[in-house]
């Protein structure tokens, strides 16, 4: 009930616990108003002239995700409801969930993602899937020798071949490969880059490795400016 009128008025509402203090405290509570937001969110479609734009914002999504998210997030678009969750990898909201399909579609419902360094296998297998495969260029090269009089060398204990011929052979080739490899995510994103994929609201724009500014950026960008006014 306090959460509608809080609602109706257009009001932010924000739950910040420690949940290494509050574990299943802070659990009950989050679970708690994430549904009757959700509950409030999806009532609005049986008034679609009163819709309200909203948002959802959750950090550390797979402490709080529930099965019921899967059907929130395929729906709330109508809704016109944002949803912005940030998790650890894949894994951890299957780990969660304890089940494999729910936690698809809730990763399949979340259009836009913004993927960062992670060694979780199950999370690059099913980014690798989603962006997809190219066909990649391959070569390969082979050595080979061949020879008439080969004789052991007791003393060294090797081969001596005379009359001997060595060959080497080019190959090239095209596979059809994941566009992304599996050391592109675990070893060549740096920190505070991401790989984007993202849509324009009409189609999905190519996948885009970004730059992420840190919060604290700006911080240390206008005080190097205030300090620098102050001086003059």
């Amino acid at each position: 009930m306090v959460l509608k009128k809080l609602w109706k008025n257009g009001k932010i509402v924000i739950l910040n616990m420690n949940i290494s203090e509050y574990r299943n405290l802070s659990k009950i509570i989050a679970s708690y108003l994430k549904l009757d937001f959700q509950t409030e969110v999806m009532s609005q479609l049986g008034r679609k002239s009163q819709i309200r734009r909203s948002i959802f914002i959750s950090d550390e999504f797979h402490e709080y995700v529930t099965t019921t998210d899967a059907n929130f997030f395929a729906q709330s678009r109508e809704a016109k409801c944002i949803n912005i969750v940030a998790t650890q990898s894949y894994s951890s909201i299957k780990n969660t969930l304890k089940d494999d399909i729910a936690s698809k579609v809730i990763i399949q419902n979340l259009i836009n993602k913004l993927w960062f360094r992670t060694d979780d296998n199950f999370t690059i297998e099913e980014v690798q899937k989603q962006i997809g495969k190219e066909e990649k260029e391959k070569i390969s090269t082979t050595f080979s020798e061949n020879a008439k009089e080969t004789k052991l060398n007791f003393l060294t204990n090797a081969l001596i071949s005379k009359n001997s011929n060595i060959s080497e052979s080019y190959n090239k080739y095209t596979q059809n490969d994941y566009i992304y490899d599996t050391n592109y995510f675990s070893q060549s994103l740096e920190t505070f880059k991401c790989l984007a994929f993202i849509s324009d609201g009409l189609k999905i724009l190519k996948p885009t490795e970004l730059q992420m500014l840190p919060y604290y950026q700006n911080k240390l960008i206008e005080r190097n400016i205030f300090n620098e006014n102050f001086e003059k």
